[in-house]
């Protein structure tokens, strides 16, 4: 993000405003510091109970987080908004990630790690979810696919996504890899895109088995199925498990 941030060093109060790194924190043994997190912190199940909830990742509650009394707080470019990160930036150490693929999310972890005093181990779970994609061997072809996170209307995963750089590692293609970021797309342009594969992300939207006959109708060809939205997105330790997933999902 080109800005230089000062932390108490090791921090000892940690709002974390983004779900991915706040398993991140967990996983790295920093559960008891982390003071404040989103409601949609759902990973560790109890993170939510042993933290402060302090609003969801677009909207904060500032007099919560003001309460904390934060010495570091976590965010992310994509999944957090301009304003409120830099209200708070003007009163607490604000660290951000820019996450837009895998290298980036390693690079997010290890240096999780270091300013948070757990380097050794956030070191060795980059290394170890590096050497994972690095067994993932690339089908000579990958498959056409959508992948779509809204119902009604229609979104997908576009150019630009982290879920986008997931998809050739899980053996797929892109059908909308001409446009940007979470385009709006209609029946009639998923017909003319011609996926042969349907990906059904279980968040934002949580699709299930009743959307499939839904989209079947729009490309009666086309494989159809749900898939784990968190395997494909969040991009802290949840990584550990995504390449075996995506193994899982090739035909």
């Amino acid at each position: 993000m080109n800005r230089r941030v000062a932390v108490p060093f090791p921090p000892q109060r940690i709002v974390s405003l983004v779900p991915s790194q706040t398993e991140l924190l967990f996983d790295l043994g920093l559960g008891e510091r982390v003071v404040g997190v989103t409601k949609f912190c759902i990973h560790p199940a109890d993170a939510r109970q042993q933290a402060t909830v302090v609003g969801g990742t677009k909207n904060f509650d500032f007099a919560r987080i003001e309460a904390l009394k934060p010495d570091l707080i976590i965010g992310n470019k994509e999944e957090n908004y301009q304003e409120g990160i830099e209200q708070l930036a003007a009163k607490y150490p604000v660290w951000m990630s820019d996450i837009a693929n895998l290298t980036d999310s390693l690079d997010m972890i290890r240096r999780v790690g270091m300013i948070s005093g757990r380097k050794p181990a956030a070191d060795a779970l980059a290394t170890a979810i590096d050497a994972s994609f690095s067994g993932l061997t690339t089908p000579d072809q990958l498959l056409p696919a959508a992948y779509f996170i809204w119902r009604k209307p229609y979104m997908a995963a576009a150019s630009g996504t982290f879920i986008d750089a997931m998809l050739p590692r899980a053996g797929f293609s892109n059908v909308f890899a001409d446009t940007a970021r979470y385009p709006e797309v209609t029946a009639e342009q998923l017909a003319a895109a011609a996926p042969k594969v349907i990906l059904l992300s279980s968040e934002p939207y949580p699709f299930a088995e009743k959307h499939v006959a839904e989209f079947q109708a729009i490309c009666p060809s086309a494989t159809v199925r749900i898939v784990d939205g968190e395997l494909f997105s969040w991009y802290g330790s949840r990584l550990r498990h995504s390449a075996a997933y995506f193994e899982s999902l090739r035909p």
